[in-house]
């Protein structure tokens, strides 16, 4: 490459060649171990969970891996994180405190369970809540708080954890796109009461679509198994179904294929790990660039990768320099979703159930309720200001020098011209 392309002003791309995706194979782990155990699942003839061996095999592997007494599957995160706050039992009406920057899983969770969803303000270097911005959104009705580990980084979860004692709520972590993300030692998941991971295309190990909880209480890990089994308890031998819950079965072609991935895990986030920090580092020596920030004691395991810019020092807004990025063939946008989460029409229109407004109309829930942007500085600097990308295990350190020189071309370019 030459310094002197620099495509939004003319000439040629930066790069042109596909970076690798966690769309298809170019950027998944994906092989003979999978093959093997499908083809397995197919000659026994067993397909479903219940008298197969894949799925039962697949959450005692991912029990030991993470070092807990229990882990449960589901269909998928979305699936995983309802099954979680099933579990938990609590009274329609009641509040539970997450994140304004996260999937829709995380709040469809609690919708599903009549639960009325509270935003806490992020960090804006890191896009996670904290024990601070949680703490604001404490009211008599606050039963739980779902903290979001983005973008493969766990939260602080010191104080936070010191802050669900010292009330009495329950602690769930959503480590969907956290596999064996660290946090002092500690892997994500193990710190709450609950933690739930996804098994979604993109997510560090995957199944197309699946999820799993871990828990080391028992009567919870007893009542999730029930809530993603229709209530229904097998293992007396008679139907009887003790109480709602969904259908979140996860097959037995996905328990094998989780399998595969399973025992691949430690290699995809090394793969993850060595290439997302050797791009930390070169980025860190291009003026005006900030590499992501990291909460000490964590290391995260890059579901997508961030940073932002110093506009003072480049003269340049984040969307200007996120064009010119993109003109040079480099994958970065600004903002992982164009707005805070309690924006989407679901939230803001209250489209659950009919017109009914539920939860935030029950008669047992806190009323007057609202989520003003204006109340979430951090979420809006975060959502304005950060560059990410997808990251997979399929990036080489050809893929890396590309970017770091893509973006300290663009980046030279608004220094000289300021």
């Amino acid at each position: 490459m030459t310094e002197s392309k620099l495509a939004i002003h003319g000439g040629e791309k930066y790069r042109t060649k596909p970076w690798p995706s966690v769309g298809n194979a170019s950027g998944r782990m994906f092989g003979q171990e999978e093959i093997q155990l499908l083809t397995e699942v197919i000659q026994s003839g067993s397909l479903n969970r219940v008298g197969g061996t894949k799925v039962p095999q697949l959450e005692a592997e991912f029990a030991a891996k993470y070092g807990t007494k229990h882990a449960v599957a589901a269909t998928s995160g979305t699936a995983a994180l309802h099954v979680a706050v099933g579990a938990l039992n609590l009274e329609p009406g009641d509040e539970v405190i997450t994140t304004t920057v996260t999937d829709m899983g995380t709040v469809i969770a609690i919708l599903m369970c009549n639960l009325v969803p509270i935003f806490a303000d992020v960090d804006p270097r890191t896009g996670n809540v904290t024990a601070e911005t949680i703490a604001k959104q404490i009211s008599p009705k606050t039963k739980a708080i779902i903290a979001v580990h983005l973008f493969g980084q766990m939260c602080d979860m010191d104080p936070i954890r010191a802050l669900a004692r010292e009330k009495g709520f329950w602690l769930i972590e959503d480590c969907a796109q956290a596999h064996l993300s660290e946090y002092k030692g500690h892997l994500a998941g193990t710190i709450g009461d609950i933690g739930c991971f996804s098994f979604q295309q993109s997510k560090q190990m995957t199944t197309g679509d699946g999820g799993m909880i871990i828990t080391n209480n028992d009567q919870l890990a007893y009542r999730a198994r029930l809530f993603a089994d229709k209530g229904w308890p097998r293992g007396t031998g008679e139907r009887g179904h003790l109480f709602l819950g969904p259908n979140y079965r996860l097959t037995e072609l996905q328990g094998a294929v989780g399998l595969a991935q399973l025992h691949k895990l430690d290699e995809i986030v090394a793969r993850r790990r060595h290439t997302a920090e050797m791009l930390a580092e070169m980025l860190d020596d291009i003026p005006g660039i900030r590499p992501p920030y990291l909460v000490p004691g964590t290391n995260p395991s890059w579901w997508i990768f961030s940073f932002t810019i110093e506009e003072k020092v480049l003269g340049v807004s984040p969307q200007d320099f996120a064009a010119a990025l993109q003109a040079e063939g480099m994958p970065f946008h600004v903002g992982y979703i164009p707005n805070p989460i309690f924006d989407y029409p679901v939230i803001k229109e209250r489209k659950t159930f009919g017109t009914s407004g539920i939860p935030w109309t029950l008669p047992q829930a806190r009323q007057g309720i609202t989520y003003e942007d204006k109340d979430y500085p951090g979420t809006m600097q975060f959502l304005s200001t950060t560059f990410v990308t997808s990251w997979n295990e399929g990036m080489t350190e050809e893929d890396v020098r590309d970017i770091a020189g893509g973006v300290a071309k663009v980046a030279n370019y608004y220094l000289k011209n300021k």
